[in-house]
């Protein structure tokens, strides 16, 4: 073995919005792993699947299928709002959130952001 772990993560706490929030980050071989909560609870899971570009012009699209939770129009934005960053860092992988906020707002997105970027894993 070459004494690496074999599932590398990261979690913090921090306050967004005036709510204490929680964000975990684990990187599996395919996949990265982001919850997002503040009920302390994983809620709506969102898958985002990096797609094949046609030409190397643009970066893939990330195309978002809620897997558990409400089917929400919101929430496939947010979804991708909030994590294409670490899907493109990552080397397009796919990713999967697990969303549990009690408000989605642009500066609660921002600073959510943040706080994934500080648990950067991949």
């Amino acid at each position: 073995m070459d004494g690496r772990p074999l599932l590398t993560s990261k979690q913090r706490t921090e306050v967004v919005c005036g709510v204490p929030t929680q964000v975990v980050c684990t990187a599996f071989s395919s996949h990265i792993l982001v919850v997002v909560t503040q009920f302390g609870k994983m809620g709506t899971l969102v898958s985002l699947e990096p797609s094949a570009v046609a030409s190397d012009v643009g970066k893939p699209v990330l195309t978002t299928r809620v897997l558990l939770g409400q089917d929400e129009p919101l929430t496939h934005v947010f979804a991708k709002n909030l994590v294409t960053f670490v899907s493109q860092e990552a080397g397009n992988r796919a990713v999967l959130l697990a969303l549990a906020m009690k408000d989605r707002n642009a500066e609660g997105l921002k600073a959510v952001k943040e706080v994934i970027q500080a648990c950067q894993v991949w």
